[in-house]
This record gives C-alpha cells, sequence and structure tokens, in this order.
C-alpha cells in the first residue's frame, strides 16, 4: 500500500506495516523484497549482500509483536525496550521529493536488522507520543491478518482497508436480513 506524504504521515510506520504484511508468512521476506519494499518507500539503499534474512524475519516478528500491542503503556515498554537494545542516533535526512524527516543511523558495523529495529523503535516512538495511543493494529475483519496504521482523527480504525470494513458490514447487514 504506497501512501503520500501529509501532515499525518506516520513517520516511516508505512514502511514498517508493508514489511510485516510482507514477511507475515516467514517467507515472503527475501533479500530482494526487502530491498524493494526501502527502495519503493524512498529510503536509502540498504546494504543486503550477505545479511542473515533470518535475523531479519525475527526483527520483522518482533515489530509485529509491537503492532499487536493495544495497551500504549505495554507498546512503550516494548519500544524502550528497542531503543536500549538497539541504540541509534536520530538524523535529519531528506529523501528525494520529501521533506525532512527523523531517521535512525545505527552504527556503521550493525547489522541490517539492527538498522531495521532501531528504525522501527525510532518511528514507533514518534508516532505513539504523537498520538497518546497505540495508533496501529491488526484487521479486524475475519480471515484478514493484514497491520494497518491508523492516521485518522476521529474513532478508532479497525480494518486495514475500505474493502475489509465494507466486507464486514455487508456480512453483518446480510446476517441481519435473514
Amino acid at each position: 500500500m504506497q501512501q503520500g506524504f501529509s501532515d499525518d504521515n506516520p513517520r516511516g510506520l508505512h514502511f514498517l506495516i508493508d514489511l510485516v504484511n510482507t514477511g507475515q508468512d516467514g517467507t515472503g521476506l527475501t533479500a530482494a523484497a526487502l530491498t524493494d519494499l526501502v527502495e519503493r518507500h524512498g529510503g536509502a539503499p540498504v546494504p543486503l549482500t550477505g545479511a542473515p534474512i533470518q535475523a531479519m524475519r525475527e526483527a520483522t516478528a518482533t515489530i509485529a509483536g509491537i503492532l499487536d500491542i493495544k495497551d500504549a503503556d505495554q507498546a512503550a515498554d516494548a519500544i524502550n525496550a528497542l531503543l536500549d537494545q538497539y541504540p541509534a542516533q536520530p538524523r535529519l535526512v531528506r529523501l528525494p521529493h520529501r521533506p525532512w524527516s527523523l531517521h535512525a543511523r545505527p552504527p556503521t558495523n550493525a547489522q541490517p536488522a539492527h538498522w531495521l529495529l532501531s528504525t522501527a523503535a525510532l518511528a514507533l516512538a514518534l508516532w505513539l507520543s504523537e498520538r497518546g495511543y497505540c495508533a496501529w493494529g491488526r484487521c479486524a475483519a475475519p480471515g484478514c491478518d493484514r497491520y494497518f496504521v491508523d492516521t485518522g482523527r476521529r474513532s478508532p480504525q479497525r480494518y486495514c482497508s475500505t474493502r475489509c470494513g465494507t466486507r464486514v458490514r455487508v456480512a453483518a447487514h446480510r446476517s441481519q436480513q435473514s
């Protein structure tokens, strides 16, 4: 899902959501898929040659675990643990055709999984602190396990897409008619 930049841009969370959705089954996340995701989201090239893909899959599972947390205090504890374990120097970066944004710069000798987890920690921390609640989650539609980031201002988002929300409402309406 390609998202445009706006005032409600969740600071890298669309990348993380796409990453977790790609890697959910454990086989979708390959070095090529990760490189494609980074490039599609306008990020700087990540050196993935020889990167242990299993470590990237484990990092993705860690991120998914945080996205499954609904309680803000528990999420903050999990994010703080990531920030402690995967420190990075925040840097202002200007990606092509984008305004300045805050990015994580891990130590120069860090593995790509370290970069991924420090990036995730920073993005999740910023979004939680801006929103004050876990403005992310997993789709509530039966049969859909996709994750989403909630950029709305009204009631909390429950579905990954309009399609899933409509499908649930139509099913509820049909069950009431029978």
